[in-house]
């Protein structure tokens, strides 16, 4: 692996890991239970059938109950996502 390659990949990383800091950020309520259903959502095989398909992800790691406690109270503050 050349230097150059493994610097581009860090900087990926970096860039990743500040952008999903931002977006926790974003969360102001359920926001651990938020976070996990977003990255279950883009880390599932295909599309999204059901809210309880997603507590079957591996990247979701609390059951269906978490999930819709999520959906139902978590809070985004919309503002800032944008």
């Amino acid at each position: 692996m050349s230097l150059l390659h493994h610097d581009a990949r860090s900087e990926a990383l970096a860039q990743l890991s500040c952008f999903r800091g931002e977006f926790y950020s974003c969360l102001t309520a359920r926001s651990d239970a938020l976070f996990e259903l977003a990255d279950a959502v883009l880390c599932g095989d295909g599309p999204v059938r059901s809210p309880a398909e997603l507590s079957l992800v591996g990247e979701h790691r609390r059951g269906h109950g978490g999930l819709y406690a999520a959906l139902a109270r978590g809070r985004i503050d919309a503002g800032r996502l944008r």
